[in-house]
């Protein structure tokens, strides 16, 4: 504190010997103060996990800088790293790049100049900590507050950000990321997700060259159909499983959402991720907060494998309902009976649903609408009374046949959609998103409701908490969507808010799902939304499963799960044996290679009992209760990928249990392989000096693992000389249990 004295030694001798000493004793402090305050320690802050840190810096500028992401290692000499800092959370005015926050003051100035004023740091647990830091305009009354929640043993960071002003007017926001990141490598090496309606989370890597990418959606509802919130960031290198260093980013948002890289010209990566500034400008009132997603991310030494298991582990414990609990086996009728049913066809498939050894029914979608019955998809969304026709007995009776063979009842519901031939479109047309002076246009003959408007919410809220508290023994839910929004507009926001619709509307859908779950913590329930359309952490915590096709072709779900569990686990992946051919594709597999495929995640099927030969009952029934006896290595294990769909031919992935004494392993052959695939099967995850028994699961008649059914290997074998076996058959697959004593 007192090294740089010597600078102002000579001034203070000539002090000295002309003034008196009570003058002298005044610039002495005077000096003091001086020196102290140019040499005191530069506010670092560290935000950091069991492998990770994220360190953070505030110049004598009262900027706040990134310093350091990645290894978490000893802070050090961290004077080096100013050199490679970067603004921590930029904004217009200070940068000639994309920028985190860009906003209108309410005298028009387009500028914003952040300073850091505070930090906090609460620990919430022994695994979660949260940092708070304020940052103010230098000027104007304006805050913005960015939180990092920490969790420890699981290597995730939770960052948000909010802001609140006092300026006198409104404050427009265009720009409003929840994170900005830096990193600094020789290469970038970006993976993220395209497709569409069944053909979901196909993963394409591409090199960042100098210049901007961006992955974004603008749907407004559904609005990860197309893509998804979610990245990996490969420095130096193109990703790989289980080494090199990697990003993991997704955001927990419902809504329209951006994820933008830039490199600078001197290689510098900026990435933003956040809500999508697309259309929707905000028009912010004073003393109110505008909150930003949570943006969730790690950093891996090791390779991609690492991201998945920490996301995985991180969200059976925080980001999906009862992560840590089992999963029922269900059996849905949709592809059996579509809207075409009655109680006598449900009747049956319950009580075949019960012999097999299912845990529970879902009736899908077409129970419902009197006046305008729902017995396609162009009529009744909205009109959600029971279908006196088809159900004359209403939901309670099947509730009692589900219970009278030892099952579970669910229900579809879409309850975001309206048909416009309906009642509820006929009393209330003003409650769809719809533009003023344009003619509607429904997708899949439907219109969305118009979540902004709170009376909307209500109705909304209401159906659902009557639906339930009229049939008590609805243990299930299905929550559809099968539109997006086009046309947007809004009857209930007015003229100066329409662009806040993008934003309010997930919002709304974010609120209802809360309150439903609050108040009926026991229901479970699927987020579906035609597909993969709404998987994110924003909506998950509400949920304990996930629909991520349409498509049930085991496989294409082969890729579609692929890329899809990078992210997001296996305990809420609803994925299930299906008929063949399969009405999407017209594909025809065995069905040994649908159960194998479907048994990587939660089983389900909509194959029914009466579509099957007597051999194939008695496979599926044994199959089904093999999966009741393993599925919590599937549900709660980590998992480790082994052969990759996108560069082989064969495909392996295995789950390990948390205390490594059980593992099962899935091989696929795509494509017949008239010489024989004969890949070495490296394991990973075991125990090395654990010995592990072989055993074959979903066997049938023939088997090609002669040479290691029953016998023993050590986990140090396994994984290093690993298993070799011939497969020719296009469609062939096998699944292997291992155990220790």
């Amino acid at each position: 504190m007192l090294k740089a004295l010597p600078f102002f030694t000579h001034d203070l001798k000539l002090l000295l010997s002309f003034m008196k000493i009570r003058t002298c004793v005044l610039v002495i402090i005077f000096l003091f103060a001086k020196c102290t305050a140019f040499s005191q320690e530069v506010t670092l802050i560290k935000i950091a996990t069991k492998n990770n840190v994220l360190l953070l810096g505030v110049d004598e500028k009262t900027n706040l800088k990134q310093l350091y992401f990645g290894k978490n290692i000893p802070v050090g000499n961290y004077e080096s790293l100013w050199s490679h800092s970067e603004l921590n959370y930029s904004t217009y005015g200070n940068s000639a790049a994309e920028v985190a926050l860009r906003v209108t003051h309410a005298d028009g100035n387009m500028t914003t100049d952040l300073g850091y004023k505070k930090n906090t740091v609460t620990r919430i647990n022994d695994n979660i900590t949260l940092t708070t830091i304020l940052l103010i305009d230098r000027f104007y009354p304006l805050e913005v507050t960015l939180t990092y929640k920490s969790y420890f043993n699981e290597d995730i960071i939770e960052q948000s950000m909010e802001l609140v002003h006092n300026e006198k007017g409104l404050v427009t926001l265009y720009n409003f990321a929840s994170a900005n990141l830096s990193f600094k490598s020789s290469k970038y090496f970006l993976t993220y997700y395209s497709g569409d309606w069944a053909h979901e989370f196909n993963m394409i890597e591409t090199a960042l060259p100098e210049g901007t990418k961006t992955i974004d959606s603008k749907l407004g509802v559904r609005t990860n159909q197309r893509t998804n919130p979610s990245f990996l960031l490969s420095l130096g290198d193109k990703m790989q499983e289980d080494n090199g260093e990697v990003i993991g980013g997704t955001l927990a948002w419902p809504g329209n959402f951006q994820l933008l890289f830039e490199v600078d010209h001197t290689n510098k990566l900026s990435a933003l991720a956040g809500m999508n500034p697309y259309a929707s400008q905000y028009a912010l009132p004073a003393n109110t907060i505008f909150k930003a997603p949570s943006f969730l991310y790690t950093y891996s030494a090791v390779g991609s494998g690492e991201i998945t298991r920490r996301f995985h582990r991180w969200a059976r414990k925080y980001g999906i309902a009862d992560g840590d609990g089992s999963r029922d086996i269900l059996l849905n009728n949709w592809e059996a009976t579509y809207f075409d049913f009655d109680e006598q066809k449900l009747t049956n498939i319950i009580r075949e649903a019960g012999s097999m050894g299912f845990e529970l029914f879902l009736l899908d979608d077409g129970w419902f609408g009197n006046k305008y019955p729902r017995n396609n998809d162009d009529a009744g969304l909205g009109d959600w009374q029971v279908n006196t026709k088809k159900l004359p007995h209403g939901i309670p009776y099947l509730v009692e046949q589900c219970k009278a063979n030892n099952i579970k009842f669910g229900l579809w519901v879409e309850p975001e959609m309206v048909n416009p031939k309906s009642e509820l479109y006929e009393k209330h047309p003003d409650w769809v998103i719809t533009a003023p002076n344009r003619p509607l246009d429904p997708q899949r003959n439907q219109l969305i409701l118009d979540l902004s408007n709170p009376a909307v919410q209500d109705f909304v809220y209401d159906f659902l908490d009557k639906l339930v508290k009229e049939n008590p023994g609805i243990s299930y839910l299905k929550w559809d969507c099968n539109r997006y929004i086009t046309n947007a507009g809004s009857s209930y926001l007015g003229k100066d808010k329409q662009s806040h619709l993008f934003i309010e509307y997930p919002r709304a859908i974010l609120k209802l799902m809360k309150k439903f779950r609050k108040k009926y913590p026991a229901i479970t329930m699927m987020v579906c939304s035609g597909g993969g359309g709404r998987m994110d952490y924003g909506s998950m915590p509400y949920f304990q499963e996930y629909w991520p096709s349409d498509n049930t072709d085991a496989l294409d779900r082969i890729t579609i799960q692929w890329g899809l569990n990078y992210f997001f686990p296996a305990i809420g992946m609803a994925s299930h044996v299906s008929v063949t051919p399969n009405h999407i594709t017209g594909r025809s597999t065995p069905l040994k290679f649908r159960f194998d495929v479907a048994m990587t995640g939660k089983l389900g099927m909509d194959l029914q009992p009466q579509q099957m030969t007597g051999e194939e009952k008695i496979f599926s029934k044994t199959a089904i209760q093999t999966y009741k006896d393993l599925r919590d290595i599937v549900l709660q294990g980590d998992l480790y990928r082994l052969l990759s769909p996108y560069s082989t031919n064969r495909v392996a992935q295995m789950f390990v249990s948390e205390d490594q004494k059980r593992s099962l392993v899935f091989n696929y052959l795509l494509k017949k392989n008239i010489y024989a695939d004969k890949t070495i099967l490296k394991l990973k995850g075991l125990k090395p000096d654990a010995l592990y028994t072989i055993t074959e699961i979903n066997k049938t008649n023939f088997s090609r693992m002669g040479a290691y059914e029953g016998k023993t290997f050590s986990g140090e074998y396994l994984m290093t000389a690993g298993l070799q076996f011939d497969m020719y058959n296009e469609y062939e697959s096998n699944v292997l249990l291992l155990t220790t004593p």
